[in-house]
């Protein structure tokens, strides 16, 4: 499991794609269009693999991968 906070992941992912590296937790990072689909499906083989979250439950909602305090919970939750 990974040690790097889920924040950081995503603060990388925005500055290899040129965009700001300050963001609230609870802004929207892909509804917005901050990351764009190719980064979601980077940072959901991250969560599966990094951080043991289980996107295959019938309980996972892909809206919980909306803001870094969502993505936060979730990984939480999976410890």
């Amino acid at each position: 499991m990974s040690t790097k906070p889920i924040n950081e992941v995503v603060i990388s992912m925005l500055a290899d794609r040129g965009k700001p590296a300050e963001i609230d937790s609870n802004e929207a990072i892909f509804t917005s269009g901050l990351l764009d689909s190719l980064a979601a499906t980077e940072l959901m083989m991250a969560l599966e693999s990094e951080y043991g979250v289980d996107l295959a439950d019938a309980d996972f909602d892909i809206s919980q991968l909306d803001t870094i305090a969502e993505l936060e919970t979730l990984v939480s939750a999976a410890a």
